[in-house]
């Protein structure tokens, strides 16, 4: 016969309890759920395990001599678990950690250091994602986790939380109107050509970064074709488009011909770490961390700002 483990769990917390909603507090479920286990429970072996009174809850002889069976097995199966947690949270070998822009590697190297000290068994290896595949090396197995730009809204990768975000910019013609402006708005981009970014990207993600319309449904224009942000500056200073970036752009990609101008209306760049969801390893779980102390310690960005994780959350 096989039974749920959250019976099992069930069935022993109320053992101790005597009390349902107590129980269900213990589980973080509600009282009907907890019911229900309990009576499939019971459904599965054919006979009452508790008597229940509306002022009362206690344990059949059928009850407590199933409690004195499972108990000690319950413990061994739960040290079993801790001891396979403790062992994944050695974290021991190589881990390989993509990055996308370059405050976000700036992240990266400052956790990798950290580790040497709380993780000396592990050596963390580094290389940029590229522009035109955000995710491609991820899912191969080329990179354990990366630090990324959000949004990412993929089923198989799982997303922690925000760690730092920064003011979006774009890039024009240092010639082009827009260049002398202090600033421009997401309407002004129906004024431009929009380089195109090549590749694989999901279409959330190629329309975050090259709209197609403008808050107001303007049509914004589109430009060649790039797969690189190199290239992409080449053909914004030859005056073949423009570029929406991130405002570290203007520190880290200063060059002739290209000038950055900061939106005052563009969401912000948010920036945390992906990974693959069904590999959640230690190694991962340690980086993570130390990327938000990195962070935490104001070394990133224009500081931290936490978020909750969508899903499959590091920790």
């Amino acid at each position: 016969m096989l039974t749920d483990r959250d019976e099992l769990d069930c069935f022993l917390i109320l053992a101790e309890e005597l009390h349902f909603g107590r129980t269900a507090d213990r589980m973080l479920l509600s009282r009907a759920r907890v019911s229900q286990l309990v009576q499939r429970l019971e459904r599965r072996i054919g006979a009452p395990l508790f008597l229940r009174t509306s002022r009362s809850v206690v344990l059949t002889a059928l009850g407590a001599q199933l409690r004195t069976d499972l108990e000690p097995h319950h413990r061994g199966i739960a040290a079993a678990l801790d001891r396979a947690t403790a062992t994944a949270r050695a974290a021991d070998g190589v881990l390989h950690v993509g990055f996308t822009t370059p405050p976000a590697g700036e992240v990266v190297l400052r956790a990798a250091e950290a580790l040497r000290a709380t993780h000396p068994g592990l050596a963390v290896e580094v290389c940029e994602v590229p522009l035109s595949d955000p995710y491609g090396q991820l899912r191969s197995g080329d990179f354990d986790v990366a630090f990324a730009e959000f949004p990412v809204r993929e089923s198989d990768l799982g997303e922690g939380p925000v760690l730092f975000v920064e003011e979006r910019a774009l890039a024009v013609p240092a010639g082009h109107p827009l260049a002398a402006r202090e600033s421009v708005s997401m309407e002004d981009l129906a004024g431009v050509a929009l380089l195109s970014i090549g590749g694989d990207l999901p279409p959330y993600r190629r329309a975050y970064l090259t709209p197609a319309r403008t808050p107001a449904g303007r049509p914004i224009g589109r430009g060649p074709e790039v797969t690189n942000m190199q290239e992409a500056l080449m053909l914004v200073a030859a005056g073949r488009g423009a570029l929406l970036v991130a405002a570290h752009a203007a520190t880290y990609f200063a060059r002739p011909g290209v000038a950055y101008v900061p939106f005052s209306d563009a969401e912000p760049a948010g920036y945390g770490l992906v990974w693959r969801a069904a590999d959640n390893s230690g190694a991962v779980r340690a980086f993570a961390s130390a990327a938000l102390d990195t962070v935490g310690r104001g070394t990133a960005g224009r500081g931290a700002a936490p978020g909750a994780a969508r899903a499959g959350k590091i920790g």
